[in-house]
């Protein structure tokens, strides 16, 4: 696996059009409280590949753990969304799918670096 900078990781990228997605989603949202947090997580998830990437080592396995707990924190926060009718069910299921793969992304990475690293 060789990379030489976060920008290269699909990952990171595919994390980034994430963050886009929900910030388009809740754009015109009124409930403040749901928008600031999806907000908050989703750019969580490609800012901790990145910083955890520029500190290398098993510092990067750590912040790769914490991009997969903002993941889940982001999905759970869409499954309460979609309950209390902020997310049509065809927003639902895309943005669902994508948090699912990108956290099998990090979970394959992590494995990959903590491997490189042992």
């Amino acid at each position: 696996m060789a990379f030489q900078s976060f920008e290269e990781l699909d990952v990171w990228k595919r994390s980034c059009g994430l963050a886009v997605s929900v910030y388009e989603l809740t754009k015109d949202w009124r409930d403040y409280g749901m928008k600031d947090q999806m907000q908050r997580c989703a750019v969580s998830i490609p800012s901790n590949i990145a910083e955890g990437h520029e500190r290398r080592g098993k510092d990067f396995v750590r912040f790769l753990r914490i991009a997969k707990g903002s993941a889940a924190e982001l999905r759970t926060q869409i499954y309460i969304s979609k309950k209390v009718g902020l997310i049509p069910p065809e927003q639902f299921s895309s943005l669902i799918d994508e948090t699912k793969q990108i956290s099998r992304m990090l979970a394959g990475l992590h494995k990959a670096i903590e491997t490189q690293t042992s």
